[in-house]
């Protein structure tokens, strides 16, 4: 539950920022499950040892991203929405993961470039740091609504071409079968979750403020070899990830 004890001050992060993210948690734990509303502002403002401005603050932003809506005469209401699920398991695949839960989904490029790989980038492909690799941005739509955008890598010298194969199919698995690849495996994913910066705010349709969930992953062929490191960002509240073993 929320509570006054949670919120730290002199950290740089405005107090308003940090009740909205508890008051969000405890949305998602199911704590207000019961009347399906807020507490009212003099109840919060009272656990959080702070002003109704300093919680009103926090309603609003948090009303803006779509979690909660005021209800004249009633108070604040939360708004249900069902998330996509999007299963993370040994064959990891955007369209068929969450395909069975929308009508469409669909990759879209946005840059493709050719560069040297940082040393980030060829610690996870396994190259040495300047090979050149291929890296493309791109927004995963599902029913035309964006739901992540992704930077990929993967070795230039072995797929030269994917950019475009890419950008004429909207799936990964595609253009990899396009570049002779008919299967690959997820062998490592990263989770994270941190404040949507900027190109996620524009790319994704989102509040400032809002979550996003960030994953680190990287694609083997069947022998082991590392295909493509991705940094995919999603709307926290689109989105939920299920382990599968």
């Amino acid at each position: 539950m929320v509570g006054q004890k949670q919120i730290q001050r002199q950290t740089g992060v405005a107090l308003w920022r940090q009740i909205a993210d508890r008051i969000r948690a405890s949305i998602n734990h199911g704590d207000f499950d019961g009347t399906g509303m807020v507490p009212a502002e003099t109840v919060l403002a009272l656990q959080f040892g702070v002003n109704r401005h300093t919680v009103r603050s926090a309603l609003a932003a948090l009303g803006q991203e779509g979690v909660v809506r005021a209800v004249q005469g009633r108070g604040t209401l939360i708004e249900r929405k069902e998330k996509l699920n999007f299963p993370i398991s040994k064959r990891t695949r955007f369209s068929q993961g969450i395909g069975d839960q929308v009508r469409e989904a669909r990759g879209l490029l946005l840059d493709l470039a050719e560069e040297p790989a940082s040393a980030e980038v060829a610690r996870w492909l396994k190259l040495r740091e300047g090979t050149n690799v291929i890296r493309f941005e791109t927004i995963g739509t599902a029913d035309k609504r964006p739901v992540s955008r992704a930077t990929s890598w993967f070795p230039a010298d072995r797929f030269a071409g994917i950019g475009e194969a890419y950008r004429k199919a909207g799936s990964i698995t595609k253009a990899f079968r396009e570049m002779g690849l008919p299967d690959y495996v997820r062998a490592t994913t990263e989770i994270t979750a941190m404040h949507a910066d900027a190109a996620d705010i524009a790319d994704l349709e989102l509040s400032p403020g809002a979550i996003a969930l960030v994953t680190r992953a990287m694609n083997t062929d069947l022998a082991g070899v590392p295909v493509q490191y991705a940094i995919t960002r999603f709307a926290a509240d689109r989105v939920q990830f299920t382990i599968e073993n």
